[in-house]
């Protein structure tokens, strides 16, 4: 029987990976910011808000404020306590309603 080059010894692998590469262990945990939908303002004002506030490109703006109209609410950011607080206070700053989860 020939030797099969393509068979791989998975019982002993010739690397060795850490297994706590994966743990997000020193990492904050990860909160949302999420933009409730209302029927003041118009599109174009909370796209320029999601902009300026949580630094989305135009389109990444456009498609969350279309998941606010449409579905009601939409997370517009994932993140630490620290990143998503002066988000948030923006969009409270300029009448939106926001909550972090």
């Amino acid at each position: 029987m020939p030797f099969n080059h393509n068979i791989k010894n998975y019982e002993n692998p010739k690397r060795q990976y850490e297994e706590d590469v994966l743990v997000l262990e020193n990492i904050d945990e990860v909160y949302k910011l999420v933009l409730h939908d209302d029927d003041i303002h118009t599109f174009d004002y909370v796209i320029d808000a999601l902009i300026i506030a949580c630094k989305h490109s135009p389109e990444q703006a456009e498609q969350c404020t279309m998941l606010v109209h449409f579905k009601g609410k939409c997370t517009v950011k994932t993140g630490s306590m620290d990143v998503l607080k002066p988000m948030h206070e923006k969009l409270i700053s300029k009448q939106l309603t926001s909550e972090i989860v």
